[in-house]
């Protein structure tokens, strides 16, 4: 193994400065859905319109993971960092604004006759997301009006995902992690305006119109950053122009690679449907609290590294390369590590003060904690595969990963298969874990014997902390938490009193271990 390489020069800004500013964004935009699903969980509970309503917003948050965390992005960045970095070498701006205007002019034209497709075939749409519906032709028909309503979010935030990348490409990752909390903030707008309203049989219509009205909020929110960056630029569509056509080359393998996590979804979801009531949301609402440290510690890290791996990459500088994945992969283990041990130990703590309440019943509440444990099994596989890939898509290599994906996405569907008659919505979950471990281990292991990636010393030695720092960690939390029973009884704010005190434990316990083992807030530091 080799050590940290340490770039000689003037000292840029630190990745772990940037990555706690896109954190700490995606932490507000996390806070704000845990908010809206205690809302969501309050008024739906695990009903049918509940199960119609997650599965119908399954199809544009696809097209959102796609987009802002996924194949758009890979394809685009490194494309722009070349632009970019031209511009900055020679001074001339106008083929990075050319650029950049031939893409959105091309994306824009693509959005417009998609959405159009979208909504008017909505009917045909449906049941390759939600086959499970067919059998009920009422609940079939609430999930194509919808699916007609909230179709033209997916065209929003895709612009979305393009201007993010534009802005963290200048170094501007605020406005873009804390857009999303836009999307939160509405939907519970729309819950309150249809308990206002008195309209129990209309709470699903109300959420599909907040969730149109969220993504033209997050649209318009990019400008006035683009602006200040200059690049506030007006489409061009020119399928032409060599930058745009190579970001088009690599969209579609991106695309399948990038989308190999949400397949694994939507293939839970569908077979979900198959399932008795309510399968649909005890699967959502796990997913959504599995998802919490997958956004704030993944995606945070992929969303910095991607532009700064992409730099090195350009620069022809293979030592920075692998000593910023590295970086990276050190601090997904840091904090994935005890976050994967605190969500499995937490479960029902979690779930009783956060669904617990309203419309959710404690068999509800149940259901929920066992997807969540089996859910947990494969976090840290899901943070190390957001923290990977990056790598393959720096170098303009979406082949590779799509590869990977493919082969994640085919091991979810045989053990879903496999297993969702008998383990029900459980079985589908476990799947989801199996298959990102498969992904996580393909993708590591195609950077190291590639040569792209050596792992450093300090790597293994953070593992080694994360690992015994999170069993203190354990051994605090299995002494000190109320059993099941009592989150189950008590009081709501009880339970959120108890909870956040645990919390703040665990924390505490797992940071003292942490320096008491050696490690320092230093380790996390890393300049490219």
């Amino acid at each position: 193994m080799s050590d940290d390489h340490r770039p000689a020069g003037p000292p840029a800004r630190d990745l772990a400065a940037k990555g706690v500013v896109v954190g700490g964004m995606t932490l507000g935009s996390r806070v704000t859905g845990l908010l809206r699903d205690v809302v969501l969980s309050h008024v739906l509970g695990a009903s049918v319109a509940a199960d119609t309503f997650f599965l119908v917003f399954r199809v544009p948050n696809f097209f959102r993971r796609l987009g802002a965390e996924g194949a758009f992005s890979q394809a685009f960045v490194p494309v722009l960092v070349s632009y970019h970095a031209r511009a900055e070498r020679t001074g001339d701006r106008q083929p990075l604004r050319r650029f950049v205007a031939a893409v959105t002019g091309n994306l824009g034209v693509v959005l417009c006759v998609a959405t159009a497709l979208g909504v008017l075939g909505a009917g045909v749409v449906a049941p390759i997301f939600m086959a499970g519906f067919l059998r009920d032709p009422v609940q079939f028909a609430l999930a194509v009006d919808l699916l007609r309503i909230v179709f033209p979010y997916a065209a929003c935030i895709s612009l979305v995902a393009l201007a993010a990348g534009v802005l963290n490409v200048h170094n501007r990752f605020a406005v873009p992690a804390g857009t999303p909390a836009l999307l939160n903030l509405s939907l519970i707008a729309a819950a309150f305006a249809a308990a206002c309203a008195d309209a129990p049989d209309s709470v699903a219509y109300y959420l599909a119109w907040g969730v149109l009205a969220a993504g033209l909020a997050q649209l318009l929110l990019q400008a006035p950053s683009l602006r200040r960056a200059g690049m506030l630029v007006a489409p061009r569509p020119d399928w032409g122009h060599a930058g745009a056509k190579e970001v088009g080359r690599l969209f579609v393998p991106a695309a399948l690679a990038a989308s190999a996590g949400q397949v694994n979804a939507l293939v839970g979801s569908q077979l979900a449907s198959l399932l008795e009531p309510g399968s649909v949301s005890w699967f959502y609402y796990a997913d959504r609290l599995m998802e919490l440290p997958i956004g704030i510690v993944a995606i945070a890290i992929g969303t910095v590294l991607l532009p700064s791996l992409s730099a090195s990459h350009d620069a022809g500088d293979s030592a920075l390369f692998s000593a910023t994945l590295d970086w990276g992969l050190r601090a997904g283990l840091l904090i994935g590590v005890p976050a994967t041990v605190a969500l499995a130990l937490l479960a029902h703590p979690l779930v009783a003060t956060i669904y617990l309440h309203g419309e959710t019943t404690p068999h509800d509440a149940e259901m929920i904690v066992l997807a969540l444990h089996a859910f947990a099994i494969g976090l840290i596989a899901l943070v190390l595969v957001k923290i990977a890939a990056p790598a393959y898509f720096a170098r303009k290599d979406t082949k590779t990963p799509m590869r990977f994906g493919m082969v994640s996405v085919a091991v979810n569907i045989v053990v879903s298969l496999a297993t969702f008659r008998w383990l029900g919505h459980v079985g589908l979950a476990l799947a989801t874990s199996v298959a990102a471990i498969v992904n996580a281990w393909l993708l590591l292991g195609g950077l190291v014997r590639r040569g792209h990636y050596r792992p450093a010393r300090r790597l293994t030695n953070g593992l080694r902390t994360a690992a015994a720092a999170s069993g203190a960690m354990a051994a605090a939390l299995w002494w000190f938490t109320p059993d099941a029973a009592w989150w189950y009884g008590a009081p709501l704010l009880a339970r959120v009193g108890a909870l956040t005190a645990v919390v703040a434990g665990g924390f505490g316990v797992y940071a003292a271990a942490a320096l008491a083992l050696g490690a320092r807030p230093r380790d996390l530091l890393h300049r490219a």
